[in-house]
């Protein structure tokens, strides 16, 4: 009976509750273990970029061969984006996640003997990038979706943002990295570091017992996922703006990105160690901005307060 119930006892004035820290989630070992093996492949994911693009330049003066590097990465995430997002739902997203590991990590050693060997064209560097970016654009959805459970649901935000740092910080160390490792040993070492990263993910993935799910829609299919998707869309204003918004950031940036080879040789005189450079000042702009966003936020939190 309601009236059997104690009372809550008040909180005092000014007792709030203590905010968790940001880097609680690094408490939970399963977490760690795999952040810690991301950020090694995220380094060495972003290693393999410059070195592609790296030995493209070498391989061909065609500027749009070059700027086609940089669409053979990004191109899978426009064509399997939807439906991966939707396998990541119904299926068990620890073996996906296995799956596209295990097939990043041959595309990356494939590309590292046929170079190793002066076998390597255009076309095939471009057609070996692909296949990364297509295990890439798969794993991302299922990687998002797991990380809620590895820590507490009072941890999910600084999960999250964890998972955004190291992210960043292997965009501002692998440039920099693969762009020295190309000058002293050749592009064949980077790919081939690159495969050998994929090892630690699949690693803690491989020991990570996965807890049962109470899987909503668990006998969903794919179209079906993706048509509710989009339903949800349809429906959810601030998704769409947010949608709108990146889209017109990325599609001008991407030029960027595809070109920025080609300015590093042509314009600026910059070898492989500076091209890497230039790329990794893109990643510690955003751990910058990052930064900045969190320590003003925790400003206005304690003014708040």
């Amino acid at each position: 009976m309601a009236a059997d119930r104690p009372m809550p006892t008040p909180r005092p004035a000014g007792d709030q509750p203590a905010r968790a820290s940001a880097w609680a989630p690094l408490a939970e070992p399963a977490f760690r273990a795999l952040w810690i093996a991301a950020l090694a492949s995220n380094v060495g994911y972003w290693m393999q970029n410059v070195g592609a693009v790296w030995l493209m330049t070498r391989l061909s003066s065609s500027a749009v061969l070059v700027a086609l590097v940089q669409t053979a990465t990004s191109l899978p995430v426009m064509l399997v984006g939807l439906p991966a997002g939707a396998l990541a739902d119904v299926v068990d997203r620890r073996r996906l996640l296995l799956v596209t590991q295990t097939w990043m990590l041959a595309s990356a050693a494939a590309l590292a003997l046929l170079t190793l060997a002066g076998l390597a064209t255009p076309w095939l560097v471009l057609a070996f990038t692909f296949l990364l970016g297509l295990g890439n654009a798969v794993n991302a959805p299922a990687w998002q979706a797991v990380i809620p459970e590895l820590v507490g649901p009072e941890q999910t935000s600084a999960a999250v943002a964890l998972n955004s740092v190291q992210f960043n910080i292997g965009r501002a160390l692998g440039p920099a990295l693969g762009g020295l490792l190309v000058a002293v040993a050749g592009p064949e070492a980077v790919f081939a570091l690159n495969a050998l990263s994929f090892l630690g993910v699949i690693f803690v993935l491989w020991r990570w017992r996965r807890p049962e799910q109470d899987v909503i829609g668990g006998g969903e299919r794919v179209l079906g996922a993706i048509g509710s998707g989009l339903r949800y869309l349809r429906h959810a204003p601030p998704l769409r703006a947010v949608l709108y918004r990146t889209s017109l950031f990325i599609l001008p940036a991407s030029a960027l990105w595809a070109l920025l080879p080609l300015v590093a040789t042509r314009e600026l005189g910059l070898g492989a160690t500076g091209y890497g450079v230039l790329l990794g000042g893109l990643g510690a702009g955003s751990i910058g901005g990052a930064a900045r966003r969190a320590t003003s936020a925790s400003m206005r939190a304690t003014a708040a307060s």
